[in-house]
């Protein structure tokens, strides 16, 4: 007997995975480039933090669309729920973090 014999078979997988390879180059250009305005001390302190913080936005965007397949769900709302959980846990890591550190100083 076969499992699951209603469902179609996906051949999504054949060929070489560009996407991915992009998204890598991509998130490793945003990478080095934060660490160069911020080891490069080209910058005022603000700008340098604003820049860091958009790269640091537009790399999360792109690993969202390149490595987590934002765009393939099942539903909009699962979409909507899984990326507003998502920004929660950032907020509450990133939070956590400066919470901590601001205690120890």
């Amino acid at each position: 007997m076969q499992e699951n014999e209603n469902q179609p078979v996906s051949r999504d997988h054949a060929g070489f995975p560009w996407k991915q390879v992009i998204g890598l180059l991509l998130s490793l250009v945003l990478t080095f480039l934060a660490l160069w305005i911020a080891v490069g001390h080209l910058l005022p302190v603000q700008p340098t933090i604003a820049i860091i913080v958009a790269l640091a936005i537009f790399q999360a965007f792109i690993q969202l669309f390149m490595f987590m397949h934002v765009t393939e769900g099942t539903e909009p709302v699962h979409q909507l729920i899984g990326i507003l959980f998502g920004i929660y846990v950032a907020f509450a890591v990133v939070g956590g973090t400066i919470w901590i550190l601001y205690y120890q100083m």
